[in-house]
């Protein structure tokens, strides 16, 4: 019954791909609100986060800001369909690329590249932006739904030649990849539990953060670029950004680096609070004797 309701599901994102943008975000709000209404435990992790993260913020504002964060939820999984059966020159014409030259200087100069890409709604259109550019790798999340895991492992592989590791693979397939001319795209901002992972603060909270931004980049001796996508409203598209690499980057204290990119994406966040990943529980993994929030 699942898997039939799954293809039924792919079905209804074939039917919606094919209408214009702005009448899929339309859709994708009402999808959201949806959620906002009836998604209760979902919608207890985001009230928690944004209460944890701006606990001065006027109670009525962070109401506003994850009834928006939900409507914009909504679009990104409607949306997804786009990923998966749009053409290369309809994406491109939704999906800007700003800073691309960045990118392409470091490369001529042999030099390897991670992206640093924060967990924003837009995050898989932004991927699949810059696998039009560059051949790529990525780390690839296997699906408990086959369903679902053979459609997104088809959008995140259908543009040029891109590399997608497992965890299992470990730190030394993507060190080499990046060595070989490949940018990694990674999302290095969510709670992976206490393995390789110390706490820094995040909006002056602790949070349980990989240190895989700074490892990587001193192993793979790579510059560190941020990448930004931002869902522009009322389906005008998305915009990917791509940053100047980072100065200074890395050093010999993890803990720093690490506060420094979480200080980074807390910056990113408080320009767009509303396309943050929030029904994540990013302070699921406390320090010792500390209470879950959730």
């Amino acid at each position: 019954m699942a898997r039939v309701a799954s293809w039924i599901a792919v079905a209804l994102f074939w039917l919606l791909h094919w209408l214009p943008l702005g009448v899929q975000a339309r859709i994708g709000a009402a999808v959201g609100e949806l959620l906002y209404r009836f998604a209760g435990r979902r919608r207890h992790i985001v009230n928690v986060n944004l209460r944890l993260c701006f606990p001065a913020m006027d109670e009525a504002e962070r109401a506003r800001i994850a009834r928006a964060h939900f409507h914009a939820l909504g679009r990104s999984m409607l949306e997804r369909g786009l990923l998966w059966w749009a053409n290369e020159e309809r994406l491109k014409g939704m999906i800007r690329l700003e800073g691309r030259e960045h990118v392409d200087v470091l490369i001529a100069a042999g030099r390897p590249v991670l992206l640093l890409a924060p967990h924003f709604l837009g995050l898989d259109m932004g991927g699949a932006r810059f696998a039009m550019e560059f051949d790529s790798v990525s780390v690839y999340a296997r699906q408990n739904n086959p369903v679902f895991d053979r459609w997104l492992f088809h959008g995140r592989s259908r543009f040029g030649d891109q590399l997608l590791l497992s965890r299992q693979d470990g730190v030394r397939g993507t060190v080499k990849a990046m060595k070989a001319g490949r940018p990694f795209y990674y999302l290095p901002d969510m709670d992976y539990g206490r393995e390789d992972s110390i706490f820094v603060p995040f909006f002056g909270v602790p949070a349980a953060t990989i240190t895989g931004l700074s490892r990587l980049s001193r192993l793979a001796r790579a510059a560190v670029v941020p990448c930004v996508t931002e869902m522009l409203p009322d389906g005008q598209g998305y915009v990917t950004r791509l940053g100047e690499p980072w100065a200074d980057f890395p050093t010999a204290d993890v803990e720093a680096d690490t506060l420094r990119m979480n200080q980074w994406i807390e910056s990113v966040v408080r320009t767009m609070p509303e396309q943050y990943y929030w029904v994540h529980r990013r302070f699921k993994t406390r320090p010792p004797g500390e209470k879950r929030p959730y």
